[in-house]
């Protein structure tokens, strides 16, 4: 279990940084893993730790996803208010 350069970035199997789907996907079998039990202490630990890992992840790429979009929406909303005022 690799971590990656700070604690919103998680390297994949490949060593690449993870994208959304990616870490969610993994989220979802460490949850899963969880779940069923049967594992080892240490090993419950490294996967609540991965696990904690992976939703820092996705919530920081979800956060990201929500600026660019409050900014294209801004941007829209600013250049329908100069067409507006053209139009006056």
């Amino acid at each position: 279990m690799t971590k990656g350069a700070d604690a919103g970035t998680a390297e994949g199997a490949d060593g690449g940084v993870l994208g959304y789907e990616e870490a969610r996907d993994e989220l979802i079998e460490v949850v899963r893993r969880l779940e069923a039990g049967g594992t080892s202490l240490e090993e419950s630990l490294a996967l609540w730790e991965r696990g904690e890992e992976l939703a820092k992840v996705c919530g920081r790429r979800l956060e990201g996803a929500r600026a660019r979009l409050d900014a294209s929406l801004a941007a829209e909303r600013a250049a329908g208010g100069e067409g507006e005022r053209e139009e006056r």
